[in-house]
C-alpha cells in the first residue's frame, strides 16, 4: 500500500537474499507486489523484481482507489486478478503478507486459496510490532475473515517487534486465539543496508524527517522555523510524497543553516551521522534510529491511526527515545532540545534489533520441508531449482 510498506519489504528481500542461500543450500529470486508506483525506484536485490497493482489510498470514507477513475469493486476485482496471475505464473515457495492478511478488501484471499491448492508453498503474514487501538485492530482483522481465516491460509505470523518493548497480544491488537502461529523476530533495524558513504551536509547536522511526506508538513514546519545551534545545519526530510507547494514553502521558510530535501539516497547513512534527530513514528524510521546511538525526538502522527502514538511511547517508556505531541511542539522547545542532546548518545543494545537476521532463520526453518523436495528431479525441472519468495 503505502511507502513505508515498500520499504520495510524491501528490507526483508535484501535479508532473505544475503541469508537463505547459505541456510537452504538454494539461490533465491522473488517478486515484491506493491500498489505503491514510487517503490520500483528503489533497487530490489539482484535476482528480484516488482510487480505494481493499481493503488489504492484512505479517504475519511474508507479505503478508495489511488489514481484508477473505478469504483472500488472495480479496482477490487482488477487487483484480485492481477494478483492471481502474479501468484500463480510464479509459484512461489514462500509468500510473505505484510500487514493486510488477505487485502484491503480480501483481494488477495482467492491468491493465497489457489496457492494453497497448487502447493507446495508457505505463507506468513508479516506485521509490525504496533497495528492500532485494539478497537480498530480488532475490526480489522474481522475485514480480514478473522482468525479462523488467517488459520487456513498462513502458516506463521512474524511479529517485527521486540514484546519486552510492546507486546500487540498482551495490548489486545493481536486475538489471543493466534497466539501459536506468532513468532517475535525484534525490530528490523540492525543490519540496514547503508551505502552511499556521502552526506548532503558540509559540516555537523541534526536531521528531521517525516517519512513519505504526506501527512508531514506540520512537523517539518515547525522544525525548519527552529534557531539552530551555533555550528550546526539543519538538515530536513520532507519525503517523497509531500505536495510540491508546501516543499517550496519549507524552502522558503529556511534559514542560511538548514537545508530542505525531499529526499536523500540513503537515510541510513544520515541518521547515523547526525547529531540528532527529530522524526515522526513510522516503523521504518523507527528502525533506523533504534539501529544508531543518536539521540531521538519523536513526534507521532495523531491522525487516522492511533499506531505511532502507541510505537512512541512504549519505546520512551523502555528509554530509547523520547517523545513529544505535535499540538504543543514549538520551534524554540525543538531549538533547545537540539542544544541539550549535542554531543550524547543513547544505548539502545538492550532492544531485540536483529529482525533482518532472524527473519531469514524462521524462513529457511519453514522452507526445510520443502528444499528437499525442490532436490527431485521433476521440481528441479519445473523450478529451475531457485527457491522463489513473493513478498
Amino acid at each position: 500500500m503505502g511507502l513505508g510498506h515498500a520499504r520495510r519489504n524491501l528490507a526483508l528481500a535484501h535479508a532473505l537474499n544475503n541469508q537463505l542461500p547459505g541456510l537452504t543450500g538454494r539461490p533465491v529470486t522473488g517478486i515484491l507486489i506493491t500498489g505503491t508506483a514510487l517503490a520500483p525506484a528503489f533497487q530490489a536485490p539482484e535476482g528480484w523484481d516488482w510487480v505494481l497493482l493499481p493503488g489504492v489510498e484512505k479517504s475519511p470514507e474508507g479505503y478508495r482507489p489511488r489514481n484508477l477513475s473505478l469504483p472500488m469493486h472495480e479496482l477490487v476485482s482488477l487487483r484480485a486478478r492481477l494478483l492471481q496471475a502474479a501468484v500463480a505464473g510464479f509459484r512461489p515457495d514462500l509468500v510473505i503478507v505484510d500487514r493486510h492478511a488477505t487485502g484491503v478488501h480480501r483481494e488477495l484471499e482467492p491468491a493465497l486459496r489457489r496457492a494453497r491448492t497448487a502447493g507446495p508453498v508457505r505463507v506468513v503474514l508479516g506485521l509490525r510490532e504496533v497495528l492500532d487501538s485494539p478497537e480498530a485492530a480488532f475490526a480489522e482483522w474481522a475485514r480480514y475473515g478473522g482468525p479462523e481465516l488467517v488459520k487456513a491460509l498462513f502458516d506463521a505470523i512474524w511479529v517485527y517487534g521486540d514484546p519486552a518493548v510492546h507486546d500487540p497480544v498482551a495490548a489486545g491488537e493481536i486475538p489471543f486465539s493466534l497466539r501459536k502461529l506468532i513468532r517475535y523476530t525484534g525490530y528490523l533495524a540492525a543490519g540496514r543496508p547503508s551505502v552511499s558513504g556521502t552526506s548532503c551536509m558540509p559540516g555537523p547536522y541534526c536531521m528531521t524527517t517525516v517519512g513519505g511526506g504526506s501527512d508531514g508538513h506540520a512537523l517539518a514546519s515547525v522544525a525548519v522555523a527552529a534557531p539552530v545551534p551555533a555550528g550546526l545545519g539543519h538538515l530536513i526530510v520532507a519525503g517523497p510524497q509531500m505536495p510540491l507547494e508546501q516543499l517550496n514553502d519549507l524552502r522558503r521558510q529556511a534559514g542560511p543553516a538548514v537545508k530542505v530535501v525531499a529526499a536523500v539516497d540513503d537515510v541510513v547513512f544520515h541518521l547515523r551521522h547526525a547529531a540528532a534527530v527529530v522524526s515522526m513514528g513510522g516503523y521504518n524510521t523507527v528502525c533506523e534510529i533504534m539501529s544508531t546511538n543518536v539521540p531521538a525526538l519523536i513526534v507521532p502522527r495523531t491522525q487516522a491511526r492511533a499506531e505511532q502514538r502507541i510505537r512512541a511511547t512504549s519505546l520512551a517508556d523502555a528509554g530509547y527515545l523520547e517523545q513529544h505531541d505535535i499540538g504543543t511542539l514549538t520551534p524554540e522547545f525543538l531549538a533547545g532540545w537540539l542544544a541539550a542532546r549535542l554531543g550524547t548518545t543513547v544505548d539502545r543494545h538492550r532492544a531485540v534489533l536483529d529482525g533482518l537476521i532472524r527473519v531469514p532463520q524462521l524462513a529457511a526453518e519453514l522452507l526445510q520441508p520443502l528444499v528437499h523436495v525442490a532436490h527431485s528431479p521433476a521440481a528441479a525441472e519445473a523450478k529451475e531449482s531457485a527457491g522463489r519468495v513473493a513478498v
